[in-house]
């Protein structure tokens, strides 16, 4: 293999002595810069698999040699030394295309880790599973433009913040961005920040010593060192209170932190992935999230659209889960009459994929002949969605799937259109009469086995049952 090559930008002779005593015992050769004009000739002389330069220049700026960069050499990552606590210029950097910074005076373990991840980017001497790598689903524009972004993030150690309701995905497209870049071979640790107590917080973050406090009886490592060279996702991390805002601040600045009962901070080196329901940019107004905090997570963000959105990806996504709901169980593939797909296309889903995902978990329990119909689709309460179906009712036809991920077929399912039902209301009732007496013929008048495979509770069954007449 040829030996590396880095761009070193820097006007003062020290800095760049320092940088390539650090990276020849990597292997990677060091070639000298002193100016942005000097920096732009030997990009334009030879290739290089790193760059990184100092932000104060004799004829310019170090965001010049970025922006020059991502303009002719889209696939080199460029790092920017910056002055102590500039984080507004570290974070503009950022946003520009650089892959990483380093603040002055930068710990050489710190650099190092840097360079070992851009040498894994540029060289692409990093694994990828895939077998049993997620994907997102859904041939729509919006999720085409979802997915492109997500490559683009990948290649870079920008901090992201995923947005986006409930149920959209966002803890798949944070483990897509691991799984795309760099870190893919090291660990991606998610963690909900609104299912930890408050008083354990900080131990499960940073650690904590042995005897550092009644029940410590040995040493544990926390979340950032569980994730120590790979990616740390923070989800719902508008739940942090204040006082946690301001030490997980800190741990990401200083990119160190400081075990519960320890006396000194230990290094990490982990990639910040962020994810809210919630509007933190009206929680910061709020005074609810700390403004700096904000501002160093959500150097770019990544908006994942609701279902409501790219309806027509509802067949696709159908056909995924039930073919994992088909491998787990063991079972046969059920299919979807017709009027289920339009049921499911015209359904608003305020609970997103997951919803859709619960709702054929549902269906697959209770349909029968292998056919999933309009009224095996139930909410958690046992109301059926809403849904308009041709006024005859025949829904003896069931209609193809499409082919399963991965194959070059087109979809052949787009949402269908139906007459309306004159009598929504009582077509409903019907429809709900027919699931409940089924699942009570299935239990032999069980009524406890019955809820159960309804998926509702005791009491809303009894509430039905009397509601409909069916006592």
């Amino acid at each position: 293999m040829d030996a590396c090559t880095a761009l070193i930008v820097d006007d003062e002779a020290d800095i760049r002595e320092l940088i390539e005593m650090t990276l020849l015992p990597m292997g990677v050769v060091c070639l000298p810069a002193e100016t942005v004009t000097e920096a732009r000739t030997l990009l334009k002389r030879q290739s290089f698999n790193f760059c990184i330069t100092d932000l104060r220049l004799p004829d310019g700026n170090g965001l010049d040699v970025v922006a020059h960069i991502q303009k002719h050499c889209p696939n080199l990552p460029v790092a920017v030394i910056t002055a102590h606590g500039n984080v507004e210029s570290a974070v503009e950097a950022l946003k520009l295309g650089a892959f990483d910074f380093v603040s002055k005076p930068f710990e050489l373990a710190v650099l190092r880790n840097m360079v070992a991840t851009a040498l894994r980017l540029s060289c692409g001497s990093y694994s990828r599973p895939g077998e049993n790598r997620p994907a997102l689903l859904g041939q729509s524009a919006i999720m085409d433009g979802v997915r492109n972004l997500i490559a683009r993030l990948a290649r870079s150690q920008a901090p992201i913040m995923i947005s986006g309701e409930s149920g959209t995905g966002k803890e798949l497209a944070a483990r897509l961005i691991h799984l795309s870049g760099p870190r893919a071979d090291k660990s991606f640790v998610p963690v909900n920040c609104g299912a930890i107590p408050e008083h354990l917080m900080e131990s499960e973050f940073f650690g904590y010593k042995k005897g550092s406090f009644t029940g410590a009886s040995q040493d544990k490592i926390g979340l950032f060192q569980a994730a120590n060279g790979g990616t740390l996702f923070l989800d719902e991390v508008a739940e942090l209170p204040i006082s946690m805002q301001v030490k997980l601040l800190r741990a990401i600045q200083e990119r160190a932190v400081r075990p519960v009962g320890a006396q000194a901070e230990a290094l990490t080196d982990v990639r910040i992935l962020s994810a809210s329901h919630k509007n933190l940019a009206a929680l910061v107004q709020n005074g609810a999230f700390r403004q700096d905090l904000f501002y160093r997570l959500n150097v770019i963000g990544l908006r994942l659209p609701s279902l409501r959105e790219h309806p027509d990806d509802i067949p696709e996504l159908a056909n995924a889960i039930l073919d994992r709901l088909s491998q787990q169980s063991r079972l046969p593939k059920p299919r979807l009459a017709a009027t289920t797909l339009t049921a499911l296309c015209r359904y608003q889903f305020p609970g997103n994929i997951r919803e859709l995902e619960n709702i054929l978990e549902r269906a697959f329990t209770l349909c029968e002949n292998g056919v999933i119909r309009a009224d095996d689709l139930l909410l958690p309460d046992g109301e059926p969605i809403l849904i308009r179906q041709p006024a005859t009712g025949v829904d003896a036809e069931a209609a193809p799937m499409p082919p399963s991920a991965g194959h070059a077929e087109p979809r052949t399912l787009p949402c269908l259109e139906a007459p309306v039902v004159n009598d929504l209301e009582g077509y409903l009732e019907n429809l709900e009469k027919a699931a409940i007496q089924r699942a009570l013929e299935a239990t032999r008048y069980n009524k406890t086995a019955a809820a159960e495979k309804l998926g509702i509770t005791f009491r809303a069954l009894r509430y039905r049952l009397k509601k409909l007449g069916l006592e």
